[in-house]
């Protein structure tokens, strides 16, 4: 019991000298990462033909939409196989009576 007491009075020292150190540091926090500098940025060249103005009501586009992909009547018919087999029927037993 008295070699219990001693080595918890021996943490609670080290812990109390621990924080009085930490309170007598300068405190100044680290910075993780560098700040960000600005550097210049080349500025874009003017376009020659700027894209038009979308306005409502304007040209449709002329390429015409990508049409849903179908499978074909074969493939529709047979289907594919199943990945697994069919699970098994549950089992159930004989209910539990009361006493």
């Amino acid at each position: 019991m008295l070699l219990a007491s001693a080595m918890v009075a021996g943490g609670l020292a080290i812990f109390g000298l621990s924080v009085a150190q930490l309170v007598a540091r300068n405190p100044q926090m680290a910075q993780a990462t560098q700040p960000l500098q600005s550097s210049p940025t080349p500025t874009p060249a003017p376009q020659e033909n700027p894209p038009a103005e979308s306005k409502p009501g304007g040209e449709r586009p002329t390429t015409p939409a990508p049409q849903p992909a179908r499978p074909n009547a074969a493939a529709q018919t047979t289907g594919t196989a199943p990945a697994l087999p069919s699970a098994p029927a549950e089992k159930t037993g004989a209910p539990i009576k009361e006493r």
